[in-house]
């Protein structure tokens, strides 16, 4: 029998915020299973690394965390694909479970620093690790022959329980501090109440929040009901998936390799800029942008995120630095006018209420928001990983929270003394070389380490539903794989310095990506999938109780016939009218942004704005 010991991780996707304050929470997880870990054999495996935070997924092995991140699409031994109800079924009984783990914790728990120093909760037994077993073990977990020549390693149900939950450890403390953490928020506020005013911005900021918390809580909602052990939901496309099927899915798994791209390709454009003000413009801007590429392409052949863990940790205190560095300095200095557009003799520093100039401008100051309120791409990543999901709701209403405050503060000061000399990213705008160089000194450490994130997130996305899904490539931990893997990096970087060099604007060109993939996972989606997903629900209360057995059995009809549409329709009438109008509203507003974005770059290339040419030597900071 192998034991597993591990102490609360709260890492996800790689990054890791070892000062956060659910820390110091250790949840001791004692998961039992027979023959779990292969190539370990009896005895007790010892994972504790006391009140460090990390990747759950960084405790296994190459082959076994590929295995956990590969794509999924449930099927049923007769080859067909679960039906909602199933899901439903499934996620009750999860919930279930973790609802009684967690009134096991608490009766065990004997204090805050007790757990932090490895005594406390004595958390699952193996009891409660199979509670639910005589529902789940009725479906094989082996892989198929087609899956086993992959390299795919069957396991069987009781193991896949306790892999499952051994992943599922996180808290909402550390999910709070991940969702906070953004390379491109904090930055760009300035430059968004450049462009629309005080009172635009200020109420911007508390729309998009309200609206975000308000699309985060149906993920929330959803995830609740949809997810299990057995039918786990780990990406934004699973949960599509489950409510409106392959299509959407590939939807979102576009969008979400488009965005990631674009986001690497930004900082490696952010970057350059700051590498050509530290070089004071005396090397080629398009060289600068090859410096980064180049870095990325070297430190994007890390393939597993285990070893990003410290990079990421300080990666985030350096952007705290910034942010007070910059605060700092614009408060007691004049602007850089050299970065701006502007041209002697410079004018006074103006802020004004309301920016009234071109409607473009101002949409695109208001995209460059989305950006602070842009996570919930991964918040079905962070509950997929969390011990307790019901607990998210804590983390995103605190986040929101945290963004509307500290972010919006950051933009109304440095706006207040910049006035219409903003530049963005917001730490170039420093005139005084020695400080600016060393902001960029910083910043562009924690960029590129970000940007090699993104990268490494964007590449397996690529990787497993590109490469596996649709042309069967070699496994990731296969000597095939690594040497596919690493040629991918190459192309990814390439692709995303093609992006960064072709359209040297940072503003415009992050505008467009907050417009054509930010805004949907934000604000579009939620409300979309919902609606998809009442509709089903409402549709399934003229069916037959369901049996686990014969899941096909329950339903009366089928979505061929007027009656379930008319059951799916006559309940939550207004409800659901909003929900289609806000989705209505939000790909209007989503569509007006790209093109107002697309407009802005071509009116820059045709010198309505000053901008570098593409490839150029001259930096877009050079003005």
């Amino acid at each position: 029998m192998t034991v597993y010991n591990l102490t609360y991780p709260c890492a996800l996707v790689g990054v890791c915020w070892p000062a956060a304050a659910e820390a110091c929470l250790g949840l001791e997880l004692v998961v039992q299973s027979a023959g779990f870990a292969t190539a370990q054999g009896d005895g007790v495996e010892d994972v504790n690394r006391g009140c460090e935070d990390y990747d759950p997924r960084n405790n296994l092995s190459e082959k076994e965390q590929e295995a956990w991140i590969a794509p999924a699409v449930p099927v049923l031994p007769d080859g067909s694909a679960p039906l909602l109800e199933t899901y439903l079924y499934h996620a009750s009984i999860q919930r279930e479970q973790e609802l009684n783990d967690a009134r096991r914790d608490q009766e065990g728990a004997s204090g805050r620093w007790g757990r932090c120093f490895g005594r406390g909760i004595k958390g699952v037994s193996n009891a409660s690790a199979s509670a639910s077993a005589g529902h789940r073990d009725s479906v094989s977990l082996g892989a198929s022959e087609k899956d086993q020549a992959r390299g795919v390693v069957p396991i069987a149900p009781s193991e896949y329980r306790a892999a499952s939950s051994a992943l599922r450890t996180a808290t909402w403390g550390s999910v709070f501090y991940l969702i906070t953490t953004d390379i491109l928020g904090p930055y760009t506020a300035p430059y968004s109440f450049a462009q629309v005013g005080y009172g635009p911005g200020v109420a911007c900021f508390f729309v998009f929040g309200i609206m975000a918390a308000y699309g985060g809580l149906l993920l929330w909602w959803m995830f609740l009901k949809l997810d299990s052990d057995k039918y786990p939901v780990r990406t934004f496309g699973d949960l599509g998936y489950r409510i409106y099927g392959h299509w959407f899915r590939h939807v979102v798994n576009i969008l979400q390799t488009i965005q990631l791209i674009f986001n690497v390709g930004i900082i490696i454009l952010g970057n350059g800029q700051g590498l050509s003000q530290m070089a004071k413009f005396r090397l080629c801007f398009s060289v600068c942008n090859v410096v980064w590429m180049l870095g990325g392409m070297i430190l994007g052949q890390i393939r597993t995120l285990q070893k990003f863990g410290h990079f990421a940790n300080l990666a985030i205190w350096m952007n705290v630095l910034v942010l007070i560095m910059t605060m700092g300095s614009v408060a007691h200095m004049a602007p850089n006018y050299i970065a701006t557009t502007s041209q002697p003799p410079y004018a006074p520093v103006e802020t004004v209420a309301i920016n009234r100039q071109p409607f473009e401008a101002q949409l695109e100051g208001i995209m460059l928001i989305v950006y602070s309120y842009g996570g919930a791409m991964l918040f079905t990543e962070f509950m997929a990983e969390m011990r307790r999901p019901y607990d998210f709701w804590k983390a995103m209403a605190f986040a929101q929270v945290f963004i509307f405050v500290v972010y919006m503060f950051f933009g109304l000061f440095v706006y207040s003394y910049q006035g219409q000399y903003i530049v963005n990213p917001a730490n170039q705008g420093i005139a005084a070389y020695g400080l600016q160089t060393a902001t960029n000194a910083i910043s562009l450490t924690a960029s590129l380490i970000a940007a090699a994130l993104y990268g490494n997130i964007g590449i397996k996305v690529i990787y497993n539903y590109i490469f596996i899904e649709l042309f069967h490539a070699s496994p990731l931990h296969s000597p095939r794989g690594k040497w596919l893997f690493a040629g991918t990096v190459i192309v990814y970087w390439a692709l995303a310095f093609i992006i960064g060099s072709a359209i040297p604007q940072f503003s415009n060109i992050t505008s467009l990506i907050g417009a054509v993939c930010i805004f949907q996972f934000s604000y579009t989606f939620p409300p979309f999938m919902f609606l998809g997903y009442c509709m089903q629900v409402d549709a399934i209360e003229g069916d037959r109780e369901y049996d686990d057995n014969n899941p096909r059995e329950a339903r009366v009809d089928t979505w061929r016939t007027w009656g379930r549409w008319k059951r799916a329709l006559r309940k939550r009438i207004l409800f659901n009218l909003w929900n289609f109008l806000l989705t209505l509203a939000c790909l209007s507003t989503a569509i007006l942004s790209a093109y107002s974005s697309v407009k802005s770059i071509v009116t820059a290339f045709q010198g309505g704005g000053g901008a570098s040419t593409s490839f150029g030597c001259r930096s877009p900071v050079d003005n």
